[in-house]
């Protein structure tokens, strides 16, 4: 669970530093300069608990699935920034006061970001469990 734990932090943090050199673009920036936070190697790891439910949901409608992952993935921000917020006095990430946001902890136009999200770390779930087993048949 460790191994697995820190491969979803830094998984987080290549696809988050992507896509914000990509947003980026979006605004003009050529560089593709992409940033991120050492914080969010420890929230993006905990995807590992994503997997109990992965197992149970699996066989369940694309559509609903990815809503399922939605709202848990929206439960860790929501509640690591929260703690984060109390710890440091602020939270890495801050929506402010865009309309879509929740007290700037998480905001309603990462659903689709969210969603995909929930559904690639299903597939990394899948291949990790296969090396996994793969590994224990050969040795």
């Amino acid at each position: 669970m460790k191994k697995r734990y820190v491969i979803y932090g830094l998984l987080g943090l290549c696809l988050e530093v992507f896509w914000r050199g990509f947003d980026s673009l979006l605004h003009g920036d050529l560089t593709l300069s992409g940033t991120t936070y050492i914080w969010m190697f420890f929230v993006y790891g905990l995807a590992v608990s994503l997997e109990p439910i992965h197992k149970r949901i699996f066989f369940w409608p694309v559509v609903i699935r990815g809503g399922v992952y939605t709202l848990l993935i929206f439960s860790i921000e929501y509640l690591t920034g929260l703690l984060l917020r109390l710890i440091l006095g602020s939270c890495p990430w801050n929506y402010g006061n865009e309309p879509l946001a929740i007290n700037g902890l998480i905001t309603l136009r990462f659903i689709p970001v969210w969603f995909f999200t929930g559904l690639l770390f299903e597939v990394v779930h899948s291949t990790l469990s296969k090396i996994h087993l793969t590994e224990k048949i050969v040795n």
